[in-house]
């Protein structure tokens, strides 16, 4: 085998080498992709079977269309899909993740190739020694395009193509070189590796599921929001229902306290009772009105329904606040699913995944700048363009292979990154350890308060059924003459104080059913809506 052939074969070795070395640096590229990012997925509802207080409307996963004009008929449920269609706040957090994602972007773009080209011409004129009436003119130009990429694993590769003529009035021939060249410069120890080169997209890729996250969060929050405001909207409707009954049984009461006076059965300073109580009624129906006009305007606000006239439309609820039958699992099975599902437990923990990146790049900083290089070429030379290309599969070549080593004497700065990074990462997983124990303390909470909710509903009916009872029976003595308006109206007042608690007591209970289930992060399940940030993320060891 000739000195020609074993160049051509160890040429062709080298260049399938490279081929390869960057064809699985893209496929790592792309496993990272895969396995670290979770794309963004609008928030849209699935089918799901009624639970507690809430009916599923007749097309499951649609937003209810509403009527441009009269009143706003809403069931829970679909509060909830109109809220998360239409609601401004919630509009601005979405874009969050698509705003996050383009980092992962820009921290790609540094593997993407870069095509390079330039042009120049040089005109030199200059006196000849041995001919002293004679000036000699030399021109040049030169041409070159280049393709270059780094790579994942620390690769810079380099093809370049390059041309240069040259000709002058002291020879007849032009000259033409072209060139095509292949270099390579391999890290060594610093900016080595797919770790630590993949390391700031893998961080950009958490960010962005750190952003869906904390949209989560968001979402399980307006969702809660729209529940609790949709029920304290029936409360205070319920509790103007209750005022007008008291107010018309004082009334009532007024008018017979009135016809006994005629009767002289009563003095007449009975009357002021009467009138008192009838005044307190008329009160609490005005605060109750101004309550109902307020919340309505929560409701709209987070409905955000399309409509040009938002705060004139009313709101009709479709549903009654009633006791739903749940039945909670124990308190150990909520505080299980609150520490996989908790959305800002969850960001916690991608924190210390995040340091944990942060730590392979400032620990490589440590090391060394240490390269080898590699530069091969081939040239052709004629006298035209088309000869001097033809002529670069001629023996002639050039090679250059070196290693270039720089290291800072003191490195002060990379010293100080990656103690930072260390410091940071410890204080992120402790950070985690604190917000589980926070996370725990309010599922427990929220669990006694469902609990003691639960409770209180009995007891708030056996109390406004022994009121009814000692309000009509002393409705009878004051009939008969054996007691007084005053007594009465005493009576009547704490019938309605129960008969409002009593409601509350319930409302009360759906609220913290809906809190709970907040603060374990699995509302929007229970709910049947989908967001993004469904899978936990990995739980830290010694997390308890």
């Amino acid at each position: 085998m000739t000195v020609k052939h074993r160049l051509q074969e160890n040429r062709q070795l080298f260049i399938t080498a490279v081929l390869c070395l960057i064809l699985v640096s893209c496929v790592s590229l792309e496993r990272s992709i895969e396995e670290d990012y979770i794309g963004p997925r609008p928030l849209t509802s699935v089918p799901t079977q009624p639970e507690e207080a809430i009916t599923a409307p007749e097309t499951p996963g649609e937003v209810p269309t509403i009527k441009p004009e009269g009143p706003i008929t809403v069931t829970v449920q679909n509060a909830i899909l109109i809220a998360l269609e239409h609601n401004r706040a919630l509009k601005v957090e979405k874009m969050n993740p698509a705003i996050r994602r383009t980092g992962e972007d820009e921290e790609r773009a540094a593997f993407d190739p870069i095509l390079t080209g330039g042009y120049s011409r040089d005109r030199e004129k200059s006196e000849i020694p041995s001919r002293p009436n004679r000036e000699g003119l030399t021109n040049e130009n030169d041409a070159i395009l280049a393709v270059s990429e780094y790579l994942p694993t620390g690769t810079d590769v380099s093809v370049e193509l390059s041309t240069e003529q040259s000709w002058s009035n002291l020879y007849t021939d032009d000259l033409h070189a072209s060139r095509v060249g292949l270099s390579i410069t391999q890290a060594l120890l610093r900016g080595a590796g797919v770790n630590y080169n993949l390391a700031s997209l893998r961080q950009a890729r958490m960010d962005t599921r750190s952003s869906q996250f904390e949209l989560r969060g968001f979402a399980e929050t307006l969702v809660a929001r729209v529940e609790e405001t949709y029920w304290d909207y029936a409360l205070t409707q319920r509790q103007i229902q209750i005022f007008l009954e008291s107010l018309k049984l004082a009334e009532q009461q007024k008018s017979e306290t009135e016809e006994m006076i005629k009767i002289g059965a009563l003095a007449e300073s009975e009357l002021t009772a009467a009138e008192a109580e009838i005044a307190l009624r008329r009160e609490g129906l005005i605060n109750a009105r101004s309550t109902l006009e307020k919340t309505r305007l929560q409701i709209l606000r987070l409905l955000n329904p399309p409509d040009t006239n938002l705060w004139q439309r009313d709101i009709v609820l479709l549903h009654e606040p009633r006791i739903p039958e749940v039945a909670l699992d124990d308190v150990e099975s909520h505080v299980g699913v609150a520490l996989r599902m908790r959305s800002d437990l969850n960001q916690a923990r991608l924190q210390v995944h995040r340091g944990d990146l942060e730590i392979v790049k400032t620990k490589n900083g440590l090391l060394p700048k240490m390269d080898f290089f590699i530069n091969l070429g081939k040239t052709g030379y004629a006298d035209s363009f088309n000869n001097s290309v033809s002529d670069i599969d001629g023996d002639s070549y050039d090679t250059l292979v070196g290693v270039s080593l720089e290291f800072p004497l003191v490195n002060r700065e990379a010293r100080a990154k990656y103690r930072k990074s260390l410091l940071s990462r410890d204080q992120a997983e402790e950070a985690v350890k604190n917000l589980v124990q926070l996370v725990q303390v309010d599922v427990r909470s929220a669990y006694i308060e469902v609990t003691r909710a639960k409770e209180q509903i009995s007891a708030t009916a056996a109390t406004r059924a022994l009121q009814e009872e000692k309000a009509r029976i002393e409705a009878e003595k004051f009939r008969v003459g054996k007691s007084t308006t005053l007594l009465v109206a005493q009576a009547q007042r704490d019938l309605l104080s129960s008969r409002i608690t009593e409601i509350e007591t319930i409302i009360n209970y759906l609220k913290a059913l809906i809190e709970l289930y907040r603060l374990e992060g699995s509302l929007l399940e229970r709910r049947g809506i989908m967001a993004p940030g469904r899978e936990p993320v990995r739980q830290l060891k010694d997390e308890h």
